[in-house]
């Protein structure tokens, strides 16, 4: 009789204890509770700065016709913004992952409670983020599939979603997921999966990359199983269908899409070749305007250089056909200390618009293209005439110095004037007597252009040279040597200054960057034109005389279908040869330069030819190959010079000694030119209506010309022949003293 008395008291006494309307107090106590967790959680989370790789960019390096050239970076990320983005292709991701992402206050408590308990119930782990829970997981947090992560993932895109525009969040979204191919970004996809700019992105395009999203790897077509193709194509139509579901895309244009299968993914382009050396010239021409290498090291810049790709390709296959198809770098230990380097420059706008830095970047890291350390020799002495002509200088005794002003071309001839004493040697220790200016430039007589600089003055000859474009240094003394460019010069130095003179004396500073943009800031390029640094005159004068150097002179293998003036040049012990020319469209400064394998400098001598590596010999073959080309085979323009009154350039005087050689040129014809005219003699005493005075001094005073028959021992070979003039030898800087 007991047992079910207590039986009904313990239920009575459970339902007192747990009524509807205990339970539903309780219910509330713990949905405040809750509340204030969540609150209190929602006060204590901050929105974090955004993670490193989030805004870890690279940077796009461009030709000049747009085409690109290399991206550099460990993230291949480029942000762009929302408005460079077609709104079907924004459209297509929200129908992809999110379709109430313009209603939703940046989370979906269902989707995201399903996915934590999942996770934390070991189910697996899965999605159910809405798209600002995705930006706010790439751009902010990690990549862990955590409870903490999810909950953090949940206040933190409430508090972005508040705090940013549903744009933003967009951009946002599209500029950090990964799209796989290590093309993170819409931007960087649309480049890898279709070869277009995002702006160029079409629906059915867009489509695909939104699909992508789910499952990148496994999704690519052309690496997808049958499986996974079949799988991208249902979530490419599901995409679409939500787009017309939503009324962002009509029925009529669904209708007629077709799956757009991307193109095969392609390298990234690197380092290799050329690009490593037009990549960091870049770098520090944007560093000497004033971006930091920090700020470079981040990313995001789109920089287009003045490189053209068609000009660029012809430097490289000449300096190929020209050097590197005639060494064996790895069989012979003499070939591989031969470094070249040259740069091309359009003295109209002062464009770098072809380089060449080495064998390779990732080979040799050293660009030959910019490197000072090499003496740019005998191309110096344009200098020291153009100082000259602008300052109007006179000789010892007092004759202005012009182009048919006669020096003195003896070898070992002391200059006179200077307290520095200065005999230079001329090429082979070959003595010229009485020379005329343009023959001392055709034919690079040291001995003409050490006097000439003392004429000047050493201090006057370096101020026109730095005003031309050359870079000051510990190595550039004003000194008699200077006349023979025993500084150090790069390629693009001696560029810029030829360039100038091109540009009829005009400053012109060799740029490579046309274009550098950011996204929160644009760069001003580098101007490439400045103002007049020397006469017009002076400049056009020293254009007309390296004309002879191409036409009669050292430079001859240089010739072509176009007007060109240039200069060779030789260094001491044969370590640099060089020749700096120009069309009046193109100035190109050509330099090999002579290095072992511990960067040391050595010598050029019965490497790439025989003997001396001259620079009329290689160099000028470069130049002239890559010139012909780039210049589609040939040009009708001209110099336009204004040069009157820079003196008549008339006949060399009739020498009263020898002029014969002390020693023979150690370079002979090969083959003897059909036009070419006999060796002079020195004509007989009675020739000459104006005998040598007994009491002049030669060593101050050059002889007078005289009346004699004149020197024609300057032909031009012809273009089918190589043997080089035999009053003209290839580049005659001698032994200094």
């Amino acid at each position: 009789m007991g047992g079910p008395d207590k039986s009904k008291a313990k239920k009575r006494g459970l339902r007192r204890l747990f009524t509807w309307k205990k339970l539903l107090g309780t219910f509330f106590v713990l949905c405040l509770l809750v509340m204030g967790a969540l609150y209190v959680v929602y006060l204590m989370v901050p929105v974090p700065t955004a993670n490193a790789e989030a805004t870890m960019q690279s940077n796009i390096y461009k030709y000049s016709n747009g085409k690109v050239l290399a991206r550099t970076g460990r993230i291949n990320r480029e942000i762009v913004g929302l408005d460079r983005i077609p709104a079907q292709v924004q459209k297509a991701f929200v129908a992809a992952e999110n379709k109430t992402f313009y209603k939703d206050n940046g989370v979906d408590i269902k989707g995201t409670t399903r996915a934590a308990w999942s996770t934390v119930t070991g189910k697996g782990k899965q999605g159910g983020s809405t798209i600002t829970q995705q930006y706010v997981k790439n751009f902010y947090l990690s990549q862990d599939q955590t409870a903490t992560r999810k909950l953090k993932e949940m206040v933190i895109a409430i508090k972005v979603d508040r705090q940013s525009t549903k744009s933003e969040i967009l951009a946002g979204y599209m500029n950090t997921s990964y799209y796989g191919r290590s093309a993170y970004g819409i931007q960087a996809a649309a480049r890898s999966y279709y070869g277009v700019d995002a702006t160029r992105l079409t629906t059915a395009q867009g489509a695909y990359l939104a699909s992508l999203l789910q499952a990148p790897n496994q999704y690519d077509w052309t690496s997808a199983s049958s499986t996974g193709r079949k799988l991208v194509e249902e979530r490419w139509n599901y995409v679409l269908d939500n787009m017309v579901g939503e009324g962002w895309l009509s029925p009529s244009e669904r209708a007629g899409m077709k799956f757009p299968v991307p193109q095969k993914p392609r390298p990234l382009p690197g380092m290799e070749g050329q690009t490593g050396y037009i990549v960091e010239a870049a770098n520090q021409e944007l560093m000497r305007q004033g971006v930091s290498e920090e700020d470079i090291k981040a990313g995001g810049w789109t920089i287009t250089l003045s490189i053209d790709e068609k000009r660029q390709k012809a430097l490289v296959k000449a300096v190929d056909r020209q050097l590197e198809a005639k060494l064996d770098r790895k069989g012979d230990k003499k070939d591989a200390t031969v470094q070249a380097g040259a740069t091309s420059v359009d003295p109209r706008t002062g464009d770098v618009v072809a380089l060449y830095g080495g064998v390779g970047a990732t080979e040799h890291w050293t660009s030959n293209a910019t490197r000072r350390d090499y003496q740019p020799a005998s191309t110096f002495k344009p200098i020291v005439l153009a100082s000259a002509l602008d300052n109007r200088s006179v000789t010892q005794d007092g004759r202005e110095i012009a182009l048919g002003t006669v020096y003195d071309g003896t070898s070992k001839r002391p200059v006179v004037g200077s307290d520095i004493p200065f005999a230079p040697e001329n090429e082979d220790n070959r003595s010229y007597g009485p020379v005329t200016v343009q023959r001392g430039t055709n034919s690079s007589i040291n001995s003409v252009f050490a006097q000439m600089i003392v004429d000047v003055g050493a201090g006057r000859t370096k101020e026109t040279a730095l005003a031309l474009g050359m870079k000051d240094g510990a190595d550039f003394g004003a000194t008699p040597a200077m006349s023979l460019g025993t500084m150090g010069a790069s390629t693009m130095d001696m560029a810029g200054v030829y360039a100038t003179l091109d540009n009829h004396g005009k400053k012109v500073t060799p740029t490579l960057v046309k274009a550098a943009a950011h996204r929160d800031r644009t760069l001003s390029p580098a101007k490439g034109i400045g103002g007049q640094v020397i006469s017009r005159k002076a400049a056009d004068t020293v254009t007309k005389a390296m004309t002879g150097v191409v036409q009669n002179g050292s430079g001859f293998r240089a010739a072509g279908d176009y007007e060109a003036a240039g200069k060779t040049g030789t260094s001491e012990n044969n370590r640099s040869a060089w020749f700096v020319g120009y069309t009046p469209e193109l100035v190109t400064a050509v330099g090999l330069f002579g290095e072992d394998a511990k960067g040391n400098q050595v010598t050029l001598t019965n490497t790439i030819n025989q003997g001396r590596a001259n620079g009329g010999r290689t160099p000028a073959q470069i130049w002239g190959d890559y010139t012909e080309r780039a210049l589609n085979g040939g040009s009708d323009a001209s110099f336009d010079l204004e040069t009157e009154g820079a003196g008549d350039i008339g006949p060399d005087p009739t020498p009263t000694g020898s002029t014969e050689p002390t020693e023979k040129p150690t370079e002979e014809p090969t083959e003897e030119p059909t036009t070419r005219s006999p060796d002079p003699t020195p004509p007989p005493t009675s020739t000459a209506t104006t005998p040598a005075e007994p009491t002049r001094d030669p060593a101050t005073t050059p002889p007078e010309p005289t009346t004699a028959p004149p020197v024609t021992d300057e032909p031009s070979p012809p273009p089918s022949i190589e043997p080089p003039d035999p009053g003209a030898s290839e580049d005659t800087d001698g032994p200094r003293r």
